[in-house]
């Protein structure tokens, strides 16, 4: 359940990230709604979504085993040095925090020191406390390694958000070993001026990425991964001319977001004021 000091939290983070309080009464902004939640949406479902290592037979099941990046390792801690033979390129991942990747790319080899060192940080925290983000807090720890599906740069990344039942949003996100880009787009790819992010404005110079050849394809599947929910935003890349699943949140930037009124008042309405079933 949630405490008076989730809800301090989300007040005082989103006071400072928005320049304003949110109303948790009435939300009627899409930032709004995601902070009820944070606070107020309990599922089990959430959390097998939310979790990268629980979440791949569920989507294997539903959409087809081609649509996962293949497991090299999962477990509680890295196994033994000796052990750790996995081909490269590969990531290794935080089963339950939003950025937690190592990329051992080579040709040197991996400077384990360091990585133990990282992934013994992801252990001892507790991913999304400062935040109020509750489904992080329920996951199991475990520490996921998976081939690197990349280039020079990590592939793409699509960004549907899915709003009872269809997506009506989408965010593209690249360029994330140099200076990471965005571009907002809606259902029919037109583009929105602005992006789910506070960091950077959205982009508009060369090199952005065109639609996605499969993206009738992701649409389908966003929209059956995320049924039964208010809400979800429902991550894809594109290989070779292929969807490929990434992950599921319920909490984009945590919602906090200086969204123009307009869009934030409009996805929000989008919102239904349900639980997730």
């Amino acid at each position: 359940m949630h405490t008076i000091v989730d809800y301090v939290r989300v007040l005082r983070q989103y006071r400072k990230e928005v320049g304003r309080y949110p109303n948790l009464l009435r939300p009627a902004r899409f930032t709004e709604k995601v902070q009820i939640a944070k606070l107020r949406w309990r599922s089990p479902r959430m959390v097998a979504l939310a979790d990268k290592v629980a979440v791949k037979p569920i989507v294997a099941d539903q959409l087809g085993a081609e649509w996962i990046t293949p497991t090299l390792y999962a477990g509680r801690v890295l196994p033994p040095r000796d052990e750790r033979n996995w081909p490269m390129p590969y990531v290794i991942k935080a089963n339950d925090w939003s950025g937690g990747n190592v990329f051992v790319t080579g040709p040197e080899a991996p400077d384990w020191d360091a990585i133990e060192k990282e992934v013994e940080y992801w252990r001892t925290r507790t991913f999304g406390r400062s935040m109020g983000e509750w489904v992080y807090r329920a996951i199991p720890h475990q520490v996921l390694v998976e081939p690197y599906i990349g280039g020079a740069e990590p592939p793409v990344d699509y960004k549907l958000h899915v709003f009872d039942g269809r997506v009506e949003l989408v965010s593209v996100n690249w360029d994330y070993f140099s200076e990471l880009k965005r571009a907002n787009y809606d259902r029919d790819w037109n583009r929105v001026p602005f992006v789910m992010s506070n960091e950077a404005p959205p982009y508009y110079g060369p090199g952005i990425p065109p639609r996605p050849e499969s993206y009738s394809e992701m649409i389908r599947a966003a929209e059956r991964l995320s049924a039964g929910f208010p809400f979800a935003r429902i991550d894809f890349y594109e290989i070779g001319g292929r969807p490929r699943f990434g992950e599921v949140t319920f909490y984009p930037s945590s919602g906090f977001i200086n969204l123009p009124d307009e869009y934030d008042f409009k996805y929000g309405a989008m919102w239904p004021d349900v639980l997730p079933a």
